[in-house]
């Protein structure tokens, strides 16, 4: 039949389907002609062609109202509950604009977020200053992705600043570790800095032997370099009142930088700069969508790579005490179950762990506050319409919970405030006389009273809350500027990848101690691990998210090389775990070179931990000796390092033949006695002078044959 041969043109089914879809009658006139049909009549004789256009008109209309009614139920959706936005990555470079400004870039390099809070309140207060410049807050972690782009980068800089925070036995943060690496090894650096104007400023503490050691290399290396100090380093010292000491610093800085970023008819007395005081916005939702919320935001195993951002749940298998009955202290050994979880690490890393405050800690808090532990609520960076809060110092938030929640894993409740955290305080005060109070500690002439009333007293920020009843903070302003961001705690690890890979050990100390105010602490971590139920007892047992920090605190990778291992207490844990590893290559054939353990406790009927382990160490030749102090057994109290001297000879020999010493516990005691002890062995047994003998054990430090692991 000619009716089955008629065909329509792509332009002729376009037009009719817009003709149908537009419900209007279709112009003959506008269609193409060359069939000799018009292209509705040969549809209508055509019922094949009919019936697909039928059926494609009928799934375009399902289409549209699938997606008008989901678009629908997702707006209503979102107006119950409005978790914080993700933070989005852009892995694209931001392209630079020259719009006239001077730029200046601040970077930080921090382990608990104090370096980072003060580069972000720097570049907060020179903003306001300098209208004619930009300032920009980087993580170094995230400046480059390797040597070749921190020199490209870095050659494009001009004016920097540095907010550096030391920790542990002289090392980097974990954000500036790529950063320091780079920095101080490898080529030379060329011109990368000689156009550089710069400032540093340390984070430390002066009991530790390395105070502030990151930040004197870097403003060191960089005068060294052709950079241009242009104030000098900051040294802050956490042991009393950082913030002062960063203030201090600040108020040098800003006549050097109005030189640098004003104009010569600019007023060179800038404006009184108030801080505000930092506050998320707050959503309040109903109980019904707590369920719905929470179902998708507990922490969970969901990545590849398991870091401080990313933990990794992990249940707890065992728990038992190390000390004996007869002990008046306490010492827990846990272990983590890590099968399952893609966690991996090494003889001598550290494992972190997110603990919980204790919930008579977080009931204080409640009553302090004044709300209901049931309050649901979630926090927010950005407004409404999603443009930014003013200010770039807020932490991220976490993700929507109840109150009881929140206090419970993320506020940092039993540490001293900050002066910024009772500025805050005071500025939500009722009582005049209060906040009148507060802000007087906060202040420069109210900072001995400071240091003496709140640090040398070691008040809590509970404590401090309490003393100041009519200050109610709201959550956002509470959560933002009062309470900071519950820390995860940092344990050697006292097990061997190579014995139980499955498995993590903790070493634990509770600490229990009565504060200068009559306050019993109670170590949020310790008292956790110590109260822990284990896999072996309960199905329904404790877990945590836990994480792995890599060391350099590894055994030689020679395994004939002899070792001498230092660890009193609990810094026998990292030896343990060494311990285990040699004892599992002599089981796999290898040959060990000679080791010795000084180990330390009170009492070997009290606090000798892992006794029986450490016999069959010496019975199975993982270890050669192992020398033991008791320091409450004789008539004079012994330590680690008396038996050191006793034994100068052996530490000699085993030093002067290329062996490496090891030295794990107390920073501020033990680690500095042994350390005045390895002196004085080095400086009498190979006959030197002072001079050499400190350039002798600073080369074992350089070239990684003394190694501390020390808090």
């Amino acid at each position: 039949m000619q009716s089955s041969s008629e065909k329509l043109s792509p332009f002729d089914l376009n037009h009719l389907m817009t003709t149908i879809l537009k419900g209007v009658s279709m112009d003959p006139s506008n269609v193409s002609s060359d069939a000799g049909i018009s292209p509705l009549a040969a549809l209508v004789e055509n019922r094949e062609l009919l019936t697909v256009l039928t059926t494609a008109v009928a799934l375009l209309i399902g289409c549209v109202v699938v997606l008008v009614w989901r678009r629908s139920s997702s707006q209503k959706s979102s107006k119950a509950l409005e978790p914080p936005r993700p933070l989005i990555v852009n892995t694209e470079p931001e392209p630079e604009e020259d719009d006239g400004k001077k730029k200046v870039t601040v970077f930080f390099g921090t382990q608990t977020g104090t370096a980072e809070g003060f580069a972000k309140a720097l570049a907060e207060e020179a903003k306001a200053r300098y209208e004619k410049a930009t300032f920009k807050v980087i993580d170094l972690d995230d400046y480059a992705a390797d040597d070749e782009e921190y020199e490209e980068k870095f050659n494009k800089e001009s004016l920097v600043f540095f907010f550096l925070a030391t920790y542990g036995d002289g090392e980097p943060t974990d954000n500036a570790a790529r950063f320091y690496k780079w920095f101080t090894e490898g080529k030379e650096k060329g011109e990368c800095f000689q156009n550089l104007t710069y400032g540093v400023f340390g984070l430390g503490n002066r009991q530790y032997e390395h105070f502030n050691k990151i930040a004197k290399v870097v403003d060191e290396q960089l005068a060294e370099q052709g950079g241009k100090r242009l104030v000098p380093l900051g040294l802050g010292d956490d042991d009393q009142c950082i913030e002062d000491d960063f203030a201090a610093w600040r108020e040098l800085l800003w006549p050097e930088l109005d030189q640098i970023l004003r104009d010569e008819d600019e007023a060179t007395v800038a404006t009184p700069y108030t801080a505000a005081v930092l506050e998320y916005r707050v959503v309040l939702h109903d109980c019904t969508d707590s369920s719905q919320l929470a179902n998708g935001l507990i922490k969970a195993n969901g990545h590849s790579v398991h870091d401080a951002q990313h933990p990794c749940r992990a249940n707890v298998a065992v728990r038992k005490e190390l000390h004996s009955s007869a002990s008046d202290r306490s010492c827990t050994h846990l272990e983590f179950d890590i099968s399952g979880t893609g966690l991996v690490y090494e003889t001598g890393d550290h494992v972190g762990v997110y603990c919980e405050n204790l919930i008579e800690t977080v009931e204080e808090a409640e009553r302090l506050l004044g709300l209901s532990p049931n309050t649901y609520f979630s926090i927010h960076t950005d407004k409404e319409d999603g443009t930014p809060l003013s200010g770039s110092s807020l932490p991220p938030p976490f993700p929507p919970c109840t109150l009881r929640t929140a206090l419970i894993q993320y506020a940092d409740l039993l540490s001293s405030p900050k002066k910024s955290a009772l500025l805050a305080l005071a500025a939500h005060a009722s009582d005049p006389s209060e906040a009148e109070r507060l802000r007087y500690l906060a202040s420069p002439t109210g900072k001995d009273e400071y240091a003496q009333w709140i640090v040398a007293n070691q008040r809590s920020l509970l404590e401090v809350m309490a003393e100041f009843p009519s200050a109610k903070p709201p959550l956002g302003v509470f959560f933002a500027a009062v309470a900071p961001r519950l820390q995860p705690r940092y344990y050697s690890i006292s097990s061997s990848a190579r014995m139980v890979p499955s498995r993590i050990h903790v070493t634990c100390a509770l600490v229990y101690e009565t504060t200068p105010t009559g306050r019993i602490h109670k170590g949020v971590c310790s008292t956790w691990m110590k109260n822990a139920v284990p896999l072996e007892e309960s199905n329904d047992c404790s877990w945590a998210p836990i994480f792995v920090r890599t060391s350099n605190f590894k055994l030689p990778a020679d395994t004939k090389v002899p070792i001498i291992m230092i660890g009193p207490g609990t810094g026998l844990a990292p030896f343990r775990g060494f311990l285990q590893e040699r004892l599992a290559l002599k089981e796999a054939g290898a040959d060990l070179g000679h080791a010795v353990l000084f180990f330390g406790c009170r009492n070997r009927k009290m606090d000798y931990i892992y006794e029986d382990e450490l016999n069959h160490f010496v019975k199975s030749g993982a270890v050669s000796e192992l020398v033991v102090a008791f320091s409450r057994e004789g008539p004079t109290k012994e330590y680690v390092q008396h038996k050191m001297a006793e034994k100068a000879s052996e530490v000699w020999n085993i030093i002067s033949q290329g062996g490496y010493i090891y030295v794990c516990g107390d920073a501020k005691g033990m680690a500095r006695d042994v350390h005045r002890t390895l002196h004085t062995i080095v400086q009498e047994q190979g006959s030197m002078d002072s001079s050499k003998t400190e350039s002798y054990v600073k080369n074992l430090q350089m070239s990684g044959r003394y190694l501390r692991d020390v808090w």
